[in-house]
């Protein structure tokens, strides 16, 4: 009895090369059989611990985990550091009174921005600068405020995933630049100037840690405005699953609805009237603050 003898590599070529022979001979083109591997997975860009911490800041002094009243907290204690040092800065007894007040109705406004998405019953903000960020029916809420000091001018969203904090998103004014500067590649220049290289895709720049992650998005043609978003990757895929588990359906704003939405933002005050509102954030480190478009 002939025993097999195990089939070499270099066996295994010559057979292939002597089996396609005839065929080739015989006019067939060799079949070619189709790569069914993966791509490997697109290695993130790495953020050093520099960029890592100016990117930290965006969280603004609150952290991933905090409740709604835990938020609102850290928000009053904000404004008393803010307001002190105004109410110290005059002996007028209703000026105090007038800043104490405003004070309060800033906290007030916060608490009242509460809003819950416990049903799929649609809501002024699925048609928003947001509306991607958030889902009905999966233990998603929010809160929003306006910032509009230190030269800022933009707005924050806070989102909470079964009443904890897990997303912020804020949207830049960038009423005061001038045309040219309003483009993504503008945009991505001061941002990886300022944060460093990220991973760029579809209008979109995105820096990943363990701790978080961020996302500079491109919201020029529709809103005419640009966001950085912060949130935590690990309550990330809790949020996907709950998504999954329950899909909103479609469904088509009223065009009654679509009128008054506040897409403007006019519920706050022009933001032409801050002069510094983005300086620190979109302007090329040193240069000029651009002129304003007529």
């Amino acid at each position: 009895m002939h025993r097999l003898r195990p089939l070499t590599f270099a066996a295994a070529l010559g057979l292939a090369a002597a089996v396609a022979a005839p065929a080739a001979s015989a006019g067939h083109r060799p079949v070619r059989v189709a790569d069914t591997r993966k791509p490997a997975p697109k290695r993130a860009m790495p953020v050093s611990a520099e960029h890592r911490k100016a990117l930290a800041k965006l969280g603004g002094g609150f952290k991933f985990g905090m409740t709604r009243d835990e938020v609102i907290a850290v928000f009053s204690k904000q404004l008393d550091e803010r307001y002190d040092d105004k109410i110290k800065a005059t002996t007028d007894i209703a000026a105090q009174d007038r800043l104490r007040r405003d004070k309060r109705n800033e906290v007030n406004r916060l608490q009242q921005s509460y809003v819950s998405f416990e049903d799929a019953k649609p809501s002024p903000w699925d048609v928003s600068i947001v509306d991607a960020e958030f889902a009905h029916n999966t233990g998603e809420a929010m809160l929003e405020r306006w910032e509009n000091q230190g030269g800022q001018n933009q707005r924050r969203f806070f989102f909470f995933f079964e009443g904890k904090l897990w997303k912020m998103f804020l949207s830049l004014d960038v009423s005061i630049l001038s045309e040219d500067k309003k483009t993504f590649p503008a945009f991505r220049s001061v941002m990886e100037a300022k944060y460093g290289a990220g991973d760029v895709e579809d209008g979109r720049i995105t820096w990943r840690s363990d701790a978080f992650d961020v996302r500079a998005v491109d919201k020029l043609k529709s809103y005419d405005a640009l966001a950085l978003v912060i949130e935590d990757p690990k309550v990330r895929r809790g949020v996907d699953a709950a998504r999954e588990a329950h899909p909103t359906p479609p469904h088509e704003t009223n065009a009654v609805i679509k009128a008054v939405i506040d897409v403007d933002h006019t519920d706050h005050p022009d933001p032409k009237a801050n002069s510094g509102a983005v300086d620190a954030v979109i302007q090329a480190n040193g240069g000029k603050r651009p002129k304003s478009s007529p």
